[in-house]
Protein backbone atom coordinates (compact mmCIF):
# COMPACT_ATOMS: atom_id res chain seq x y z
CA UNK A 1 0.00 0.00 0.00
CA UNK A 2 1.54 3.53 -0.93
CA UNK A 3 1.52 5.78 1.95
CA UNK A 4 -0.20 9.11 1.31
CA UNK A 5 1.64 12.09 -0.37
CA UNK A 6 2.62 14.74 1.94
CA UNK A 7 2.84 17.67 -0.71
CA UNK A 8 1.00 20.20 -1.17
CA UNK A 9 0.32 22.60 -4.38
CA UNK A 10 -1.31 25.74 -4.54
CA UNK A 11 -4.28 26.35 -6.06
CA UNK A 12 -5.59 30.23 -7.51
CA UNK A 13 -8.41 29.56 -5.26
CA UNK A 14 -7.86 27.21 -2.35
CA UNK A 15 -5.38 24.57 -2.32
CA UNK A 16 -4.86 21.29 -4.02
CA UNK A 17 -3.10 18.18 -1.91
CA UNK A 18 -2.17 15.62 -3.67
CA UNK A 19 -3.10 12.20 -1.58
CA UNK A 20 -4.30 8.85 -2.77
CA UNK A 21 -6.73 9.97 -4.49
CA UNK A 22 -5.14 12.31 -6.86
CA UNK A 23 -5.65 15.83 -6.66
CA UNK A 24 -8.47 17.31 -4.30
CA UNK A 25 -9.36 20.76 -4.65
CA UNK A 26 -9.97 22.52 -1.28
CA UNK A 27 -11.96 25.47 -0.16
CA UNK A 28 -10.48 28.56 1.15
CA UNK A 29 -11.15 28.18 4.47
CA UNK A 30 -9.53 24.44 4.87
CA UNK A 31 -6.79 25.73 2.62
CA UNK A 32 -6.30 28.38 5.06
CA UNK A 33 -5.51 25.71 7.96
CA UNK A 34 -3.64 23.56 6.20
CA UNK A 35 -1.74 26.54 5.45
CA UNK A 36 -1.49 27.47 9.00
CA UNK A 37 -0.91 24.00 10.12
CA UNK A 38 2.25 24.05 7.83
CA UNK A 39 3.62 27.08 9.44
CA UNK A 40 3.17 26.11 12.64
CA UNK A 41 6.00 23.46 12.18
CA UNK A 42 8.43 26.29 12.23
CA UNK A 43 9.60 26.78 15.82
CA UNK A 44 8.60 29.75 17.70
CA UNK A 45 11.71 28.81 19.83
CA UNK A 46 14.00 29.43 16.36
CA UNK A 47 12.40 32.80 16.15
CA UNK A 48 13.07 33.82 19.46
CA UNK A 49 16.52 33.05 19.72
CA UNK A 50 17.10 34.60 16.31
CA UNK A 51 16.12 37.84 17.96
CA UNK A 52 18.00 37.58 21.24
CA UNK A 53 20.45 34.17 20.37
CA UNK A 54 23.42 36.97 18.82
CA UNK A 55 23.67 38.86 22.63
CA UNK A 56 24.14 36.12 24.23
CA UNK A 57 27.94 36.02 24.86
CA UNK A 58 30.41 33.38 26.66
CA UNK A 59 32.54 34.58 29.64
CA UNK A 60 35.92 33.43 30.51
CA UNK A 61 37.56 34.51 33.27
CA UNK A 62 41.23 34.20 35.14
CA UNK A 63 41.37 34.39 38.68
CA UNK A 64 44.60 33.42 41.18
CA UNK A 65 43.34 31.77 43.91
CA UNK A 66 46.02 31.36 46.85
CA UNK A 67 46.64 28.36 48.26
CA UNK A 68 48.85 26.91 51.24
CA UNK A 69 51.73 26.36 51.18
CA UNK A 70 53.29 23.10 51.33
CA UNK A 71 54.74 23.32 54.83
CA UNK A 72 51.28 24.10 55.99
CA UNK A 73 50.51 20.44 55.01
CA UNK A 74 52.76 18.76 58.51
CA UNK A 75 54.29 15.38 58.45
CA UNK A 76 57.60 14.55 57.50
CA UNK A 77 57.68 16.01 53.51
CA UNK A 78 57.33 19.57 54.98
CA UNK A 79 60.18 19.06 56.81
CA UNK A 80 63.52 20.94 55.51
CA UNK A 81 66.08 18.49 57.00
CA UNK A 82 63.80 15.43 55.85
CA UNK A 83 63.99 16.79 52.18
CA UNK A 84 67.73 17.49 52.39
CA UNK A 85 68.80 13.82 53.62
CA UNK A 86 66.84 12.32 51.18
CA UNK A 87 67.76 14.80 48.30
CA UNK A 88 64.33 16.10 47.88
CA UNK A 89 64.38 19.38 46.21
CA UNK A 90 63.14 22.57 48.57
CA UNK A 91 60.08 23.15 48.98
CA UNK A 92 60.75 27.00 49.31
CA UNK A 93 59.00 29.28 52.06
CA UNK A 94 55.51 28.21 54.01
CA UNK A 95 54.01 31.05 52.60
CA UNK A 96 51.13 30.74 50.88
CA UNK A 97 51.69 29.85 47.21
CA UNK A 98 49.72 30.94 44.40
CA UNK A 99 47.61 28.81 41.70
CA UNK A 100 45.84 30.15 38.60
CA UNK A 101 41.94 29.04 37.61
CA UNK A 102 40.03 29.73 34.87
CA UNK A 103 36.31 29.57 34.58
CA UNK A 104 33.58 30.04 32.13
CA UNK A 105 29.97 31.52 32.59
CA UNK A 106 27.49 33.49 30.36
CA UNK A 107 26.23 36.63 29.48
CA UNK A 108 23.58 39.28 27.42
CA UNK A 109 24.31 41.93 26.08
CA UNK A 110 21.50 44.41 27.39
CA UNK A 111 22.51 47.91 25.81
CA UNK A 112 24.28 49.14 22.45
CA UNK A 113 27.07 50.69 23.94
CA UNK A 114 28.56 47.13 25.06
CA UNK A 115 27.05 46.71 28.26
CA UNK A 116 26.39 43.48 29.29
CA UNK A 117 24.21 41.47 32.45
CA UNK A 118 25.52 38.48 33.99
CA UNK A 119 25.91 36.70 37.27
CA UNK A 120 28.22 38.33 40.22
CA UNK A 121 29.18 34.63 40.94
CA UNK A 122 30.95 34.63 37.38
CA UNK A 123 32.97 37.56 37.60
CA UNK A 124 34.10 37.42 41.28
CA UNK A 125 38.14 37.89 41.63
CA UNK A 126 38.28 37.66 37.95
CA UNK A 127 42.02 39.37 37.03
CA UNK A 128 41.18 39.19 33.45
CA UNK A 129 38.06 38.49 31.18
CA UNK A 130 37.84 37.67 27.91
CA UNK A 131 34.32 37.97 26.26
CA UNK A 132 33.51 35.79 22.89
CA UNK A 133 30.52 36.85 20.53
CA UNK A 134 27.86 34.01 18.50
CA UNK A 135 30.41 34.70 15.79
CA UNK A 136 33.72 33.82 16.94
CA UNK A 137 35.25 37.12 18.10
CA UNK A 138 36.32 37.56 21.59
CA UNK A 139 37.01 41.19 23.14
CA UNK A 140 37.99 42.15 26.67
CA UNK A 141 35.75 43.09 28.94
CA UNK A 142 35.94 44.85 32.58
CA UNK A 143 33.52 44.54 35.46
CA UNK A 144 31.68 47.99 36.23
CA UNK A 145 29.88 46.51 39.36
CA UNK A 146 28.46 43.38 41.09
CA UNK A 147 26.51 42.85 43.93
CA UNK A 148 26.55 39.44 45.66
CA UNK A 149 23.53 40.07 47.19
CA UNK A 150 21.50 39.52 44.16
CA UNK A 151 24.10 37.78 42.14
CA UNK A 152 24.43 40.20 39.40
CA UNK A 153 27.19 41.88 37.99
CA UNK A 154 27.52 44.37 34.80
CA UNK A 155 30.36 44.32 32.39
CA UNK A 156 31.36 46.79 29.64
CA UNK A 157 33.61 45.55 26.75
CA UNK A 158 36.25 46.86 25.13
CA UNK A 159 35.94 47.81 21.55
CA UNK A 160 34.15 49.89 18.86
CA UNK A 161 30.76 48.24 18.26
CA UNK A 162 28.42 47.59 17.17
CA UNK A 163 26.98 45.47 19.62
CA UNK A 164 23.61 42.83 18.91
CA UNK A 165 21.24 43.78 22.00
CA UNK A 166 18.78 41.35 23.71
CA UNK A 167 15.34 43.68 24.14
CA UNK A 168 14.65 43.33 27.94
CA UNK A 169 11.06 41.91 28.80
CA UNK A 170 8.59 42.69 31.57
CA UNK A 171 9.04 39.36 34.14
CA UNK A 172 5.57 40.99 36.23
CA UNK A 173 3.96 39.87 33.38
CA UNK A 174 4.84 36.31 33.53
CA UNK A 175 2.72 33.23 34.48
CA UNK A 176 3.17 29.44 35.56
CA UNK A 177 2.83 28.07 32.33
CA UNK A 178 4.57 30.32 30.02
CA UNK A 179 7.17 29.13 27.83
CA UNK A 180 10.91 29.31 29.11
CA UNK A 181 13.77 29.18 26.99
CA UNK A 182 17.12 29.20 28.38
CA UNK A 183 20.50 30.26 26.35
CA UNK A 184 23.85 29.91 27.68
CA UNK A 185 27.12 27.91 27.11
CA UNK A 186 26.40 24.74 29.68
CA UNK A 187 30.08 22.76 30.03
CA UNK A 188 31.59 25.20 27.71
CA UNK A 189 29.02 23.94 24.85
CA UNK A 190 28.56 27.29 22.89
CA UNK A 191 25.21 28.83 22.43
CA UNK A 192 23.11 26.51 24.21
CA UNK A 193 19.68 26.37 23.92
CA UNK A 194 16.89 24.30 26.06
CA UNK A 195 12.85 25.12 26.65
CA UNK A 196 10.48 24.67 29.01
CA UNK A 197 8.08 26.70 31.04
CA UNK A 198 7.64 28.65 34.21
CA UNK A 199 7.00 26.17 36.56
CA UNK A 200 6.65 28.74 39.49
CA UNK A 201 7.24 32.30 40.38
CA UNK A 202 8.27 34.21 43.43
CA UNK A 203 10.34 31.41 44.82
CA UNK A 204 12.32 32.67 47.42
CA UNK A 205 15.97 31.76 48.31
CA UNK A 206 16.00 31.43 51.62
CA UNK A 207 13.44 28.31 51.04
CA UNK A 208 16.25 26.66 48.92
CA UNK A 209 18.96 27.03 51.61
CA UNK A 210 20.39 30.30 50.26
CA UNK A 211 20.45 32.21 53.49
CA UNK A 212 22.79 34.95 51.97
CA UNK A 213 21.16 35.85 48.97
CA UNK A 214 17.74 38.98 48.79
CA UNK A 215 15.81 37.17 45.67
CA UNK A 216 12.52 35.97 45.01
CA UNK A 217 13.58 33.94 41.68
CA UNK A 218 11.57 32.24 38.68
CA UNK A 219 11.66 28.87 38.65
CA UNK A 220 11.86 26.80 35.00
CA UNK A 221 12.38 23.06 34.17
CA UNK A 222 14.29 23.92 30.92
CA UNK A 223 17.60 22.37 31.17
CA UNK A 224 20.19 25.23 33.27
CA UNK A 225 23.63 23.73 33.95
CA UNK A 226 27.12 24.75 34.99
CA UNK A 227 28.29 27.33 32.45
CA UNK A 228 24.53 28.97 31.94
CA UNK A 229 24.97 31.28 34.97
CA UNK A 230 24.14 34.70 33.68
CA UNK A 231 22.48 34.23 30.28
CA UNK A 232 19.04 35.10 29.53
CA UNK A 233 15.72 33.44 30.16
CA UNK A 234 13.40 34.81 27.45
CA UNK A 235 9.88 34.31 27.15
CA UNK A 236 8.02 32.89 23.66
CA UNK A 237 9.00 36.63 22.18
CA UNK A 238 12.66 36.03 22.60
CA UNK A 239 12.26 38.83 24.61
CA UNK A 240 15.13 38.50 28.30
CA UNK A 241 12.84 38.10 31.36
CA UNK A 242 15.34 36.68 33.68
CA UNK A 243 18.97 35.92 34.14
CA UNK A 244 19.74 32.17 34.94
CA UNK A 245 21.54 31.95 38.25
CA UNK A 246 20.77 28.64 39.88
CA UNK A 247 20.29 24.70 39.33
CA UNK A 248 19.37 22.04 42.34
CA UNK A 249 21.69 19.37 42.26
CA UNK A 250 21.28 16.05 43.82
CA UNK A 251 17.90 15.14 44.78
CA UNK A 252 14.90 17.49 43.09
CA UNK A 253 17.65 17.47 39.79
CA UNK A 254 16.08 19.27 36.69
CA UNK A 255 14.98 22.77 38.69
CA UNK A 256 16.36 25.61 37.33
CA UNK A 257 15.80 29.32 38.72
CA UNK A 258 16.71 32.71 37.48
CA UNK A 259 16.37 36.13 38.66
CA UNK A 260 14.11 38.66 37.44
CA UNK A 261 14.71 41.06 34.82
CA UNK A 262 12.75 43.59 36.39
CA UNK A 263 14.46 43.22 39.65
CA UNK A 264 18.08 43.04 37.99
CA UNK A 265 16.92 46.72 36.08
CA UNK A 266 16.91 48.54 39.69
CA UNK A 267 20.08 46.25 40.46
CA UNK A 268 22.13 47.20 37.24
CA UNK A 269 20.61 51.16 37.21
CA UNK A 270 22.72 51.32 41.27
CA UNK A 271 25.66 49.36 39.80
CA UNK A 272 26.22 51.66 36.64
CA UNK A 273 25.77 54.92 38.53
CA UNK A 274 28.24 53.58 41.88
CA UNK A 275 29.68 50.46 40.86
CA UNK A 276 27.80 48.76 44.14
CA UNK A 277 24.42 48.35 45.78
CA UNK A 278 22.38 49.67 47.90
CA UNK A 279 20.28 46.80 50.45
CA UNK A 280 17.92 48.38 53.08
CA UNK A 281 17.47 46.37 56.07
CA UNK A 282 15.95 46.94 59.49
CA UNK A 283 17.29 44.15 62.05
CA UNK A 284 14.30 42.04 62.06
CA UNK A 285 13.67 38.14 61.99
CA UNK A 286 10.32 37.40 60.49
CA UNK A 287 7.57 34.52 60.85
CA UNK A 288 4.23 33.54 59.89
CA UNK A 289 1.13 34.32 61.78
CA UNK A 290 0.08 31.34 64.32
CA UNK A 291 -2.90 29.88 63.25
CA UNK A 292 -5.23 29.96 65.07
CA UNK A 293 -4.53 33.44 65.55
CA UNK A 294 -5.49 35.31 68.60
CA UNK A 295 -5.19 38.46 67.60
CA UNK A 296 -8.52 37.93 64.85
CA UNK A 297 -5.95 39.19 62.07
CA UNK A 298 -6.11 37.26 58.89
CA UNK A 299 -2.99 38.97 57.14
CA UNK A 300 0.64 40.05 58.48
CA UNK A 301 3.97 39.15 59.31
CA UNK A 302 5.01 38.19 62.58
CA UNK A 303 8.39 39.70 64.44
CA UNK A 304 10.26 36.86 65.40
CA UNK A 305 12.92 38.73 66.37
CA UNK A 306 14.56 41.95 66.69
CA UNK A 307 18.35 43.02 66.18
CA UNK A 308 19.48 45.04 69.37
CA UNK A 309 20.50 48.51 68.79
CA UNK A 310 19.14 47.91 65.09
CA UNK A 311 16.72 50.10 62.98
CA UNK A 312 13.71 48.32 64.04
CA UNK A 313 14.88 48.30 67.94
CA UNK A 314 15.44 52.06 67.68
CA UNK A 315 11.80 52.59 66.38
CA UNK A 316 10.44 50.54 68.85
CA UNK A 317 8.85 46.85 67.44
CA UNK A 318 9.01 43.94 69.65
CA UNK A 319 8.85 40.07 69.18
CA UNK A 320 5.61 39.34 69.11
CA UNK A 321 4.24 42.50 67.15
CA UNK A 322 2.66 41.77 63.48
CA UNK A 323 4.08 43.51 60.55
CA UNK A 324 0.79 44.56 58.20
CA UNK A 325 1.84 47.56 56.24
CA UNK A 326 5.70 48.66 54.91
CA UNK A 327 5.40 51.82 53.29
CA UNK A 328 1.91 52.22 52.77
CA UNK A 329 1.57 48.84 51.13
CA UNK A 330 -0.21 45.73 53.07
CA UNK A 331 2.21 42.77 53.59
CA UNK A 332 1.32 38.97 54.12
CA UNK A 333 4.20 37.41 53.84
CA UNK A 334 8.01 37.53 54.85
CA UNK A 335 8.93 38.20 51.49
CA UNK A 336 6.81 40.81 50.97
CA UNK A 337 7.94 42.64 54.23
CA UNK A 338 11.49 41.95 52.41
CA UNK A 339 10.55 43.23 49.38
CA UNK A 340 9.22 46.76 50.87
CA UNK A 341 12.31 47.63 52.64
CA UNK A 342 14.14 46.85 49.60
CA UNK A 343 12.05 49.84 48.21
CA UNK A 344 13.18 52.09 50.94
CA UNK A 345 16.27 54.32 51.02
CA UNK A 346 18.77 53.81 53.63
CA UNK A 347 18.79 56.56 55.86
CA UNK A 348 15.40 58.16 55.21
CA UNK A 349 12.01 57.15 57.70
CA UNK A 350 9.38 54.71 56.50
CA UNK A 351 6.39 54.43 57.66
CA UNK A 352 5.64 50.72 58.94
CA UNK A 353 2.14 49.85 60.30
CA UNK A 354 2.39 46.88 63.34
CA UNK A 355 -0.89 45.57 65.42
CA UNK A 356 0.50 44.82 69.22
CA UNK A 357 -1.98 42.93 71.28
CA UNK A 358 -4.92 43.85 68.94
CA UNK A 359 -4.17 48.06 69.23
CA UNK A 360 -2.75 49.55 65.56
CA UNK A 361 0.42 51.16 65.84
CA UNK A 362 2.00 53.19 62.89
CA UNK A 363 6.12 53.70 63.69
CA UNK A 364 8.85 55.34 62.09
CA UNK A 365 11.48 53.33 60.84
CA UNK A 366 15.35 54.21 59.36
CA UNK A 367 16.62 51.60 57.44
CA UNK A 368 20.29 51.09 57.78
CA UNK A 369 22.60 49.19 55.45
CA UNK A 370 23.34 45.40 54.95
CA UNK A 371 26.17 44.42 56.79
CA UNK A 372 26.60 47.71 58.66
CA UNK A 373 27.22 47.30 62.19
CA UNK A 374 24.00 47.76 64.56
CA UNK A 375 24.59 51.41 66.83
CA UNK A 376 24.93 49.93 70.67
Amino acid sequence: MTPPSRVFLSGASGLAVLGLAGLISLPVPVAAQVAAAALSRQSFVAAAVRRSGPAVVTIDTVRTVATAGSAGAGGLLSDPRFRQFFGLPSNGSSSPSQRTERSQGSGVIFQADGLVLTNAHVVEGTNRLTVGLQGGQRFEGRVVGADSVTDLAVVRLVGPGPWPVAPLGNSDALQVGDWAIAVGNPFGLDHTVTLGIVSSLNRNASKLGITDKRLDLIQTDAAINPGNSGGPLLNADGEVVGINALVRSGPGAGLGFAIPINRARGIVAQLLATGRASHPVIGVGLGSLPQPNRLGLNAGVQVASVQPGGPAARAGLQVGDVIVAVRGKPVATPSQVIASVEGAVVGEPMAVRINRNGTDLLLSVVPGEMGQPAQR
